[in-house]
């Protein structure tokens, strides 16, 4: 009796950059090449590989997808020499028929999300993606049309014997187009990815194509996008479910990996299975692919910090430490007449300790020179959060002023639960180029320090040992703007903040909801009255990481003015 087919095969998990078509060319080519180089016969990149995910507007512009169909055909000719392979990869098209009368009457959008698969030279077919998502940081209605409402059937296309049916990212989701593949006659799915990151999102992604392939009989072989790009980030972890559900071969996660499988036609896949990190390594790995890819695709040659020997600017700089090594990392303290002794000394502590330059610049005379300016102005009026802002803004002026001598990028250092309640300073300590914990509540800036502080990490004197002074992570959360202030005097425990703040802001859940659930009426009607209220601060804030379901950025767009209160 002859064994099943069986077809070697590769995920290439590679770190794309948006509109570098010629960098992402490059990094598919290479990818097929050392695959084949092993023994693939099939290759799959992940979704929009050639341009890098999500290309938003560029989509809209005709020189850009000119440029991309160029950049396929070069891709193709370039894989020529690889004989008998098959490669998959991830591209817009452009509808050729957009301006039928069809077209017109659907108002459709005239790009397609497709994926081709290219042999010989050649582009052999061409699939149109059928599911568009349109939530979360999702738009991809306001770019492309669907290839079941063109018309575009399934694709199905063989290699060695065995029928391999094309499924694009949320296509897989859904059951009508895995189903019309199959009736098409795919023994197996491959599934190209561009799904952003937030935490334990590879369980949600696993459980899905396990009952996808369970429900069909049939494996699915799950091409992941990985990389920072903007605010989102993809984690890799590209995987294979063999015909029974269960998970064979797993990539590595956050970093680019060619995970190399078999599949046959029995739907048995075997593989390696990497493990995937526990939540805070997630998140960790997260912020620190975020912070080096938004600063190394961009060009910044280092980043700046102001260190307040505080825990959220400590984290901040471990973060920045681990994405781009000490050498392009400086920190400045900036204390202020209320800077406790202790937080001058744990930021130089910490700052020795990773071995980063630290530079110390006091603002008392900026700060009294600014009161004596405005003396006259506020004559009768009491000290109140103004003078606070003046210390944050002169601090925020510093490191611009910094910045823009050095051209390196300032990080900012503010929390998921400082932006929803506006604890933070427009033009002051939310002055900067890149907000790495945007999307971190302050519960969660705690669980990650000690979680650091417990791995094994060399530091700059060559000891090992942590990095956060326990000190920083220990002491009461204060901003330092007036004497003797704890950011409890103004907030609730951050442990209700957050609680009502992932409940309110990330799960939709209104404050009935919440009171119900056994939160104090009054804090739960105090934290939403600050989200709502703080809009347009936000609206101002740089850009930061998403590590949840639901951040501060593209899929969080309220109105700044709104009356609806519940």
């Amino acid at each position: 009796m002859s064994s099943p087919v069986t077809v070697p095969v590769a995920l290439a998990q590679i770190n794309a950059t948006v509109g570098d078509l010629p960098g992402n060319v490059r990094l598919i080519a290479d990818a097929a090449r050392a695959a084949h180089a092993r023994g693939a016969r099939l290759v799959l990149a992940p979704e929009l590989a050639l341009t890098g995910y999500p290309p938003e507007d560029l989509l809209l512009r005709p020189a850009f997808m000119s440029a991309c169909d160029d950049a396929l055909k070069a891709l193709a000719a370039d894989l020529a020499t690889c004989d008998g392979l098959h490669v998959v990869v991830g591209h817009p098209t452009r509808w050729e028929h957009a301006a039928d009368v069809r077209s017109k009457s659907l108002s459709l959008p005239q790009r397609f999300n497709s994926a081709s698969v290219l042999a010989g030279g050649k582009v052999l077919a061409t699939y149109h993606k059928r599911e568009l998502p349109n939530y979360q940081v999702f738009d991809e209605r306001r770019y492309f049309a669907s290839g079941r409402d063109a018309g575009h059937g399934p694709v199905v296309f063989e290699v060695e014997g065995l029928k391999f049916g094309l499924l694009i990212c949320e296509d897989a989701w859904f059951e009508e187009p895995a189903q019309a593949a199959c009736e098409a006659g795919a023994q197996v799915l491959c599934v190209l990815n561009a799904s952003p990151f937030h935490v334990d999102k590879h369980g949600e992604r696993e459980a899905r194509m396990s009952r996808r392939a369970a429900s069909l009989g049939v494996p699915v072989l799950y091409a992941h996008l990985v990389g920072g790009q903007d605010e989102v980030v993809f984690d890799g972890a590209s995987f294979a479910v063999d015909a029974q559900g269960v998970v064979q071969a797993r990539a590595a996660s956050f970093e680019p990996d060619l995970l190399a499988l078999s599949v046959t036609a029995g739907g048995a896949v075997h593989g390696v299975v990497q493990a995937i990190p526990e939540p805070e390594a997630q998140v960790w790995s997260a912020l620190v692919l975020g912070v080096r890819d938004y600063l190394g695709k961009n060009g910044f040659p280092g980043a700046i910090i102001g260190l307040s020997g505080g825990v959220d600017s400590a984290l901040v700089l471990a973060i920045a430490v681990d994405a781009l090594g000490a050498d392009k990392v400086r920190t400045v303290m900036m204390p202020s007449p209320y800077t406790a002794d202790i937080s001058w000394l744990d930021a130089r502590d910490m700052a020795e300790r990773l071995g980063v330059r630290y530079d110390e610049i006091g603002i008392t005379p900026m700060f009294d020179a600014f009161k004596g300016a405005l003396a006259s102005q506020f004559a009768g009026l009491a000290e109140d959060t103004t003078e606070e802002n003046i210390q944050a803004r002169v601090r925020g002026t510093l490191l611009m002023a910094l910045s823009n001598k050095t051209g390196d990028i300032v990080l900012t250092t503010g929390n998921k639960s400082e932006m929803a309640t506006g604890y933070c300073t427009l033009y002051g300590d939310m002055a900067g180029g890149f907000a790495v914990i945007k999307d971190v509540a302050k519960s969660l800036v705690y669980r990650l320090c000690e979680w650091k502080n417990r791995q094994p990490t060399v530091r700059a004197d060559g000891s090992i040992g942590p990095v956060i002074p326990e000190r920083i992570i220990t002491r009461p959360p204060s901003a330092e703007l007036r004497p003797d202030q704890k950011d409890q005097d103004s907030l609730p425990a951050y442990e209700v903040l957050d609680a009502i703040l992932s409940g309110y802001m990330e799960d939709d859940r209104s404050i009935e909801d919440l009171v119900a659930a056994g939160f104090a009426r009054a804090d739960v009607e105090r934290v939403t009255r600050l989200i709502k209220i703080n809009e347009y601060k936000r609206r101002q804030a740089p850009i930061g990481i998403r590590i949840t379901h639901r951040a501060f950025g593209r899929d969080w767009r309220y109105p700044i003015t709104s009356k609806f209160r519940a």
